[in-house]
């Protein structure tokens, strides 16, 4: 069943918001089972309105708007549904009530203003908002077939409009159109390009079943795989798709390190919690930015001992050990230099792992045989220190990222074999 999506707002096009209401409607609409045809985006203006519910009553069966329902003047979308539908506004006894709670748990009087708020068109059925004062609006066209075509206008405000697709508007949907099973598996991958990887898993993607899909999402530093299947039996389907992500375990074994929503940071976290070790980071390139991904786990301070931003050689020498010989020998960005960084926070930090990276971010910096994107990544354990080299690229940003990502995915990878693990055994 296909969806149009309606945002309505200048603050959208000029770019002062980004559009993540779009993003988190199509995911839930996707789980429920409806395709999202199309997402437009439109001006706080009356033509520009009626254009875009014209065209996407030609396109799909359902056609949900969020957007300009508030009580200022720029928020015409009420009057502009009215003209769409050939209806006018009534007060609304039962929204006015809810106005007037509100109102009450706030110590505020009703104004004139938000009265305006329980104005609806008289054609639609209203929606209940349990945490705002802007309902929803629900119309219905009868069309040639059986089903009608929707028209659902909701808030903007983000927590407002969630509630109101979660509770209301999907269990509604679902009342009247029926649905195929849509399921997701996205499986998480670093240290291998899209191209590399789409040539290592072209026969696997080839031999793919025809209801399950394969779609390629890349980020700096890791490559998602996205499995979309469609079916009518959600455990039939469930298990074709494991099927074959088991069957992509044994192509590609050393490259996945999670599924769905899982992070480096949560994966290795989990591994220095259950096997009672601590963590701790010497960064410079990175200046401080894995300390903030560990760190941004709940209950990390159980494991995580501390960092050391050793940007300028001095404090690679004065306050983590580097041997000023070292760097005179071989500079900052190299093997020896990362090696002891990490044995030197390890010693003074008293923890069993460390991070260590060095390398030259950019957009200057690269000297002969040192190109910008040279990265230097030294993971210390128990059992002693490992040094990686990379050339990562000319962009600081991605190349601050890409370090921090593959630097968790070494510590990863040494974790699961210093504690004889099976990198699939800790993946939930």
């Amino acid at each position: 069943m296909k969806v149009e999506i309606i945002n309505i707002g200048d603050e959208l096009l000029i770019g002062q918001v980004v559009n993540t209401n779009a993003s988190w409607m199509a995911e839930q609409l996707n789980l429920a089972g409806y395709k999202v045809h199309q997402v437009t985006i439109v001006s706080d203006e009356r033509e520009h309105i009626l254009e875009a519910l014209s065209l996407a009553e030609k396109r799909v069966q359902i056609v949900l708007i969020s957007g300009g329902i508030g009580p200022t003047k720029d928020d015409i979308t009420k009057h502009t549904l009215c003209e769409f539908f050939q209806t006018r506004l009534v007060m609304n006894e039962e929204a006015y009530r809810d106005v007037e709670r509100l109102f009450a748990r706030r110590g505020y009087p009703v104004t004139e203003l938000n009265r305006q708020q329980a104005m609806m068109p008289e054609s639609a059925t209203s929606i209940p908002n349990l945490l705002g004062t802007a309902r929803g609006m629900w119309f219905e066209k009868k069309t040639a077939s059986p089903l009608p075509t929707v028209f659902v206008s909701m808030p903007g405000v983000p927590f407002e409009m969630k509630a109101m697709i979660t509770e209301e508007i999907i269990p509604r949907l679902n009342q009247i159109f029926n649905t195929p099973v849509i399921l997701h598996r996205t499986i998480l991958t670093q240290g291998v390009g899209e191209s590399f990887l789409a040539a290592q898993i072209e026969a696997w993607e080839n031999n793919l079943p025809s209801h399950i899909k394969l779609a390629y999402l890349p980020q700096p530093g890791i490559v998602r795989l996205r499995l979309t299947g469609t079916g009518n039996d959600e455990s039939t389907l469930s298990a074709q798709v494991t099927t074959q992500v088991t069957a992509l375990r044994q192509i590609i074994p050393d490259y996945i390190y999670g599924y769905d929503n899982d992070t480096l940071e949560e994966i290795t976290g989990r591994l220095l919690l259950e096997n009672k070790n601590t963590l701790a980071t010497a960064e410079s390139c990175t200046g401080g930015y894995i300390a903030h991904l560990i760190t941004s786990v709940p209950g990390s301070s159980a494991y995580f001992r501390g960092s050391v931003v050793c940007y300028a050689n001095e404090v690679k020498e004065q306050i983590v050990g580097v041997l000023p010989e070292t760097l005179a020998k071989y500079g900052a960005v190299s093997e020896q230099a990362v090696t002891e960084m990490a044995l030197g926070v390890q010693s003074r930090l008293k923890a069993d792992f460390v991070i260590a990276t060095s390398g030259i971010a950019g957009p200057d910096g690269a000297t002969a045989g040192k190109p910008v994107g040279t990265t230097w990544i030294a993971i210390a354990t128990p059992a002693g220190v490992s040094a990686h080299a990379f050339l990562f690229g000319d962009s600081r940003e991605r190349n601050i990222r890409r370090t921090a990502l593959q630097a968790l995915n070494l510590l990863r990878k040494q974790l699961l074999s210093y504690f004889f693990l099976s990198p699939f055994g800790i993946l939930k």
